[in-house]
């Protein structure tokens, strides 16, 4: 099994330094990935529909900004040289698709070949607005906008037609040094996120779930693949426990449903913090093999 960590990095506190040292220790022992997630803004007054908790509560206050994940990849691909480098979750109907696809090539091309991009809907209405975007139909955008990343990853004249997005022919590099592209997976919970990484994705990023509440939904995963000619065998399967901590017996029960890579939570900081909290996970890394 792999085993990563989903670096939930405020800034402040975090700082490039700490950065540095996380991506430095993490490679040296034996860590395969990286994640970093994505909020371009936080608010202090908000709907309180945050999927992953109880009360609905993002589980950070608003000046506890998160560093721009396509960038802060990049600055770990200087400091690293094998571990892999992934978004868990970059919010695609958000963005310009044309910029991101140049942003996720570029990762891919000055880390030669490191990046996994995951990727998500989003939840939170007052983001949208903020970025000037409709949250409805915000995952019908994906899927289009998941045909305008492949097609500039991929073909040497790009060129797409969509709902949301159309994309005159044109050419973009460098292209991503991974064949086809970097592996996209999907994040989300819900019979849509799984249908997506069904039809489109490389793998499913599961996210705060235990083994014990797993299994079900890898059954209803396998029933969204069936319909769409593939199985377990064609994706990779990346869960991060998040608010419920991990242990090495939760690393056991993973195992034996068939997870592939198992990303824990490392809360970030300064340079100084590293060690401790890394120190506090090796049995879990240990556990994973």
């Amino acid at each position: 099994m792999k085993f990563g960590l989903f670096a939930a990095l405020g800034a402040p506190p975090a700082t490039p330094e700490g950065l540095t040292e996380l991506g430095r220790q993490a490679e040296q022992r034996g860590y395969e990935s990286l994640w970093m997630a994505e909020h371009v803004v936080l608010f202090d007054d908000y709907a309180h529909e945050y999927p992953y908790a109880e009360d609905g509560s993002f589980p950070a206050p608003a000046d506890a900004g998160l560093p721009e994940p396509l960038g802060g990849l990049a600055f770990l691909a200087g400091v690293t040289e094998r571990i892999r480098l992934g978004t868990g979750i970059c919010l695609l109907p958000q963005r310009n698709p044309v910029y991101t696809a140049k942003e996720v090539a570029n990762v891919d091309w000055l880390s030669g070949g490191r990046v996994d991009f995951g990727i998500g809907v989003g939840w939170q209405r007052e983001e949208f607005e903020v970025v000037d975007v409709p949250f409805e139909q915000r995952g019908r955008r994906t899927d289009d906008y998941i045909g305008v990343l492949k097609t500039l990853w991929t073909d040497d004249v790009s060129s797409f037609s969509g709902e949301f997005y159309d994309l005159r022919e044109c050419r973009m590099y460098p292209k991503p040094v991974q064949s086809p592209h970097p592996p996209i997976h999907v994040g989300g919970e819900s019979d849509a996120a799984m249908r997506r990484v069904a039809r489109h994705g490389d793998g499913w990023y599961s996210f705060n779930r235990t083994p014990d509440d797993l299994a079900a939904a890898l059954e209803r995963l396998d029933g969204f693949l069936e319909a769409e000619g593939r199985s377990r065998d064609d994706i990779t399967i990346s869960t991060c426990p998040y608010l419920h901590g991990i242990s090495p017996a939760m690393v056991d029960g993973f195992v034996e449903l068939g997870i592939d890579r198992v990303i824990a939570l490392f809360i970030g900081g300064d340079a100084g913090d590293v060690e401790a909290q890394l120190d506090g996970l090796q049995t879990c890394l240990d556990a994973a093999g």
